[in-house]
């Protein structure tokens, strides 16, 4: 596809994905990944660092004037886990890129669809947090897909809304542990020699409607319940699952 067209569509994709993912907590990572492959836009691993730095802005945007809902605790120690998980998904995707794009299309695909049916999960929260282990090693589960993907969000989602916390506090928990997978992984990336003048166009040219959809997002929330949402979201990416499926 032709650059600037592929830009359009890439720039579409990250506002809509944008929006959902500061109404619900969650879900840009696997809507950009999925939507992208399957539209063949650009490169997984090109999608993969694009997501990572638009993820920063979307979290410090969010974030901002909100630090004192946050779970700093949790927080801390479920981004400690992520390093360990980051190393071996980043490794991964280098060597399916470069051996098995096919496989790694696949994998891409079984991932949203079980990122999907975890959102859809509805597990009764704990009457006690959870064990700071429980934490790591959700953080380290998430580090992988996000190497690999740039996706984090199934385990964080599924661990913290078991938590007996305040929705607002789920929220902004998920987003600023988004934001600093992101920039662990950017910073990897860099050491590795993986970054372009692309990769940092498209980022540049989205951040702004990074910033103008998550205002939006949290000035004019849509007026469904949050369960709505969650189907809304789970019937889409199960259809962009399959399509990835079905497309290799």
């Amino acid at each position: 596809m032709e650059l600037t067209s592929a830009l359009i569509a890439f720039a579409a994709i990250i506002a809509f994905a944008t929006y959902v993912q500061t109404v619900t907590g969650f879900a840009l990572g696997m809507i950009v990944m999925g939507a992208v492959t399957t539209f063949d836009l650009v490169p997984i691993a090109f999608t993969s660092v694009v997501i990572s730095l638009v993820t920063l802005a979307n979290g410090l945007f969010a974030i901002k004037g909100n630090m004192h809902a946050l779970n700093k605790k949790t927080v801390l120690i479920t981004t400690l886990g992520i390093f360990p998980g980051l190393a071996i998904g980043l490794w991964l995707l280098d060597y399916l890129s470069a051996e098995f794009a096919s496989t790694l299309q696949v994998l891409l695909g079984i991932t949203i669809i079980g990122g999907g049916l975890m959102i859809m999960l509805k597990p009764e929260p704990m009457k006690t947090i959870s064990s700071n282990a429980t934490f790591a090693g959700a953080g380290t589960t998430a580090g992988l897909l996000a190497g690999m993907f740039s996706m984090a969000g199934p385990p964080l989602v599924y661990q913290f809304y078991r938590q007996p916390f305040e929705m607002l506090t789920i929220r902004l928990s998920l987003l600023a542990i988004f934001l600093l997978c992101s920039l662990i992984r950017t910073v990897m990336v860099g050491a590795q020699g993986g970054l372009t003048m692309d990769m940092f166009t498209f980022s540049a040219i989205c951040l702004p409607i990074v910033a103008a959809f998550t205002w939006l997002g949290r000035k004019y929330p849509p007026p469904v319940s949050n369960n709505t949402l969650r189907r809304i979201a789970f019937g889409l990416l199960i259809v962009i699952g399959i399509s990835l499926l079905i497309t290799v």
